[in-house]
């Protein structure tokens, strides 16, 4: 039996409830894996509201863990029980002891990094590399801003953008997320109550704009989060914390200065086993050279997930938030 959170209908944190169900064994392509540690995201909130569609109900939640392989099943090769490992994507139903979950989604942890650092850092991490490594290709000289730099993406990109060469521009909404943002390598947090960031982020830089926004907020920062950017820079649309952006004509970009515009999601970028390896490979080689440090800054038993979305919700969080089974 494995104690997990179960959904039978979308709604508010009071839907996840907490039972206990039979696994078995793995099947084909399979492996078991005991959690020791598990992430939590907005992603979660997004699925739990609806805001995603869920393939089906009842369902679990989470996408992100870190254990232990418990059994493998047949036809799996390159791993054994005892191996450590780690997850980020795929079906929901991290939120769990133990989950079946096939072999091709797990990536090597190495002992370098704890069962909690890979939960807290693992879908964040992978995020953060995919933002500043391939869809924007950050380089010396350029100047980013991230919104929520104070949450679990933002402090990584934070760091990991400094670490590239570049000048980062933060939003937060408070002086204590200002000053956490700035201890992680944010040069500029500019506080949403202080003033209009995009006049802020224009005297910042010249009047030149910066070279690429990076937006998990949604419809609240959308249309001033391009008034921040130079000629064909670069509008990265990640998440949608404030509500979905809504619709708008894509001349909007041109007569702004002929900018790019994407919606990038991480399983897209993990989709090859290649891109998935060489991409957790580089999250923890900045993660074990201290380029990139994550800070847990909340730890919830997993039957008080409810509260944790609540917190999340609320932005009562910093940092990373992780689940205990």
């Amino acid at each position: 039996m494995s104690k997990t959170i179960q959904m039978t209908t979308i709604g508010g944190p009071e839907v996840m409830q907490l039972i206990e169900q039979p696994l078995g064994e793995p099947g084909p392509g399979e492996v078991r894996v005991r959690h020791h540690a598990i992430g939590l995201n907005f992603i979660d909130v997004y699925f739990r509201s609806g805001v995603y569609p869920l393939p089906s109900l009842p369902s679990g939640l989470g996408k992100e863990g870190a254990g232990v392989v418990e059994a493998v099943g047949p036809g799996v090769t390159g791993w054994q029980v005892g191996d450590r490992v780690a997850y980020a994507g795929g079906d929901n139903g991290a939120y769990s002891e133990s989950r079946l979950i096939p072999a091709a989604q797990l990536v090597r942890l190495p002992d370098s990094v704890s069962f909690e650092l890979a939960a807290a850092a693992m879908l964040k991490g992978l995020t953060a590399q995919y933002l500043l490594r391939r869809t924007y290709r950050v380089k010396p000289g350029d100047t980013i801003l991230i919104h929520a730099a104070a949450g679990g993406v933002g402090l990584m990109v934070c760091q990991w953008a400094k670490a590239l060469g570049a000048t980062v521009i933060g939003t937060v909404s408070t002086p204590e997320k200002a000053a956490l943002a700035q201890a992680h390598g944010c040069d500029h947090p500019l506080i949403h109550s202080a003033g209009h960031f995009p006049t802020q982020v224009r005297e910042l830089t010249g009047g030149q704009g910066v070279n690429v926004v990076y937006d998990s907020i949604g419809k609240d920062t959308f249309l001033d989060s391009l008034d921040c950017l130079r000629p064909l820079g670069m509008m990265v649309s990640f998440g949608n914390a404030s509500g979905v952006v809504e619709s708008f004509s894509p001349q909007l970009l041109s007569q702004k200065g002929s900018l790019f515009l994407t919606r990038p999601v991480l399983f897209h970028y993990t989709a090859q086993r290649s891109d998935l390896e060489q991409m957790a490979a580089e999250l923890f080689e900045v993660l074990a050279d201290g380029t990139v440090k994550v800070e847990i800054h909340q730890r919830y038993a997993l039957a008080d997930v409810a509260q944790a979305h609540r917190d999340l919700e609320a932005r009562r969080t910093t940092g990373s938030t992780i689940l205990i089974p």
